[in-house]
């Protein structure tokens, strides 16, 4: 008979491809948790635990599938509160590590769950998988788009299952929506539409200050070249600077941008342009917090997506979401796991509702039911060879995008793009923004 770890290392390599089938629409995230629990259990590492890596292991151990046995986190004090967390729902007391590689030496650890800053996402990925871990990686998959070519080429050479954190993919009503799209309910579309809206604060103006006790500086800066500490960077606000975040585009607008181009079967545009800026505070905020993103796809097709991080104002009453609009029609998904059908003179044709409530704007666990999908499908993977509902070729695809209109945006101009792959063409200065510098010694590598 082989041995629980041998079977979890036969079982995943087969695991690969994009299916909206990946779970049953008729299951609630609850019932899917009880058929998963007949798998044997695979233990899982936290990478990252201050907020959303927090509730992710707290969604993670709750599942009977999983045992979380190491959180890591350069801040000791999410360390502290994420055992606690972990606590509440499972026996098996988790360690804590403030190198998350003490973790990936461990060869109990089966898996990893990266919800680190986003500089961070594609290093400790690589990292994980030449460990021989698999993979759930939170959005955006990279820092920059040749991170995650570097991504993709991982995943093909290790043979690890690698989950990416854009978990609509897996919610069974937005699922039957996009099949909705796909079998011609609306006719042919041209034209595609997502937002994300929010009331954020001003940040302020950071003042240089010594490190705090319970902080490693050097580690949660990691790849990315050293600067100087201020306090207002760590945690949240690292978001809004160039130097580690990549704009509500890459930390919202990804999720919209994937629906769509999901929906719409697009692969890599022709045409980027995008506009916007920082309107509403005179801080340390570098990044737009209101921005207009345009993607064409040759003659047919475009998509459109608005970021207004500072204006609560809501589109289609929702904080979030997209539209399709077809010649027959058009079709809403909100930020929930909903939809809506309208003709062509604006009535309401079909109206599926949610069963779960869900907080769009919550930035640490908006859809903790739903989003237990997307993990069982992760452990699927691992265990049967189930096909993953997000793959790292299209959650690529999605991060990629948006990263094109943030070059187009700190370019100042429209950019050309190669349709076969997504790179830039004809633009020197463009191309400079495909990759980044990294602190010596931290250089990633396939």
């Amino acid at each position: 008979m082989s041995s629980r770890r041998d079977f979890i290392k036969k079982a995943g390599a087969g695991a690969a491809g994009l299916t909206i089938g990946g779970v049953l629409p008729g299951f609630s995230a609850s019932g899917y948790t009880r058929i998963a629990g007949a798998n044997d259990r695979i233990n899982v590492a936290m990478i990252g635990v201050n907020s959303r890596g927090d509730a992710l292991a707290h969604n993670f151990a709750r599942q009977t599938a999983c045992d979380v046995i190491t959180v890591c986190d350069v801040d000791k004090r999410a360390i502290e509160k994420c055992i606690k967390t972990v606590k509440t729902v499972q026996d098996k007391m988790p360690k804590g590590e403030k190198d998350f590689r003490k973790a990936l030496e461990d060869k109990q650890v089966d898996a990893v769950v990266i919800a680190a800053p986003d500089h961070w996402h594609t290093p400790a990925a690589l990292l994980a998988m030449q460990a021989g871990k698999h993979v759930y990686l939170e959005k955006p998959v990279s820092y920059c788009p040749r991170e995650g070519e570097m991504l993709v080429e991982a995943a093909a050479k290790y043979g690890k299952v690698v989950q990416i954190g854009t978990q609509r993919r897996s919610w069974p009503k937005v699922i039957e929506a996009i099949q909705q799209i796909q079998d011609g309910a609306i006719g042919k579309i041209h034209f595609g539409k997502g937002w994300y809206v929010n009331n954020r604060p001003g940040i302020g103006t950071g003042k240089i200050t010594a490190v705090p006790e319970w902080l490693d500086w050097n580690l949660w800066q990691g790849p990315a070249p050293r600067t100087i500490y201020k306090d207002n960077i760590v945690h949240y606000n690292w978001h809004w600077f160039w130097h580690w975040g990549t704009a509500e585009t890459l930390n919202n607008g990804t999720h919209m941008i994937d629906l769509l181009c999901w929906g719409m079967n697009l692969k890599y545009p022709t045409k980027v342009s995008s506009m916007g800026g920082r309107y509403y505070y005179k801080d340390d905020w570098e990044v737009p917090d209101t921005q207009v993103v345009n993607l064409e796809f040759g003659n047919d097709v475009s998509l459109l997506w608005e970021g207004h991080s500072c204006s609560g104002r809501l589109i289609e009453n929702s904080s979030v979401g997209v539209v399709f609009y077809g010649d027959k029609g058009s079709l809403y998904i909100s930020g929930g796991n909903d939809y809506k059908i309208f003709d062509k003179k604006n009535n309401v044709i079909k109206d599926v509702k949610t069963d779960v409530a869900i907080d769009p704007q919550n930035t640490v666990s908006p859809a903790q039911h739903l989003d237990a999908i997307h993990i069982l499908n992760f452990f699927d993977g691992i265990q049967k060879g189930t096909p993953l509902n997000m793959t790292v070729e299209a959650g690529h695809k999605c991060t990629l995008l948006m990263q094109l209109a943030n070059i187009s945006l700190r370019t100042g101009r429209t950019l050309g793009i190669n349709p076969a792959d997504g790179r830039i063409v004809n633009d020197i200065e463009a191309q400079r923004y495909w990759s980044r510098s990294y602190e010596p010694g931290w250089e990633p590598e396939v």
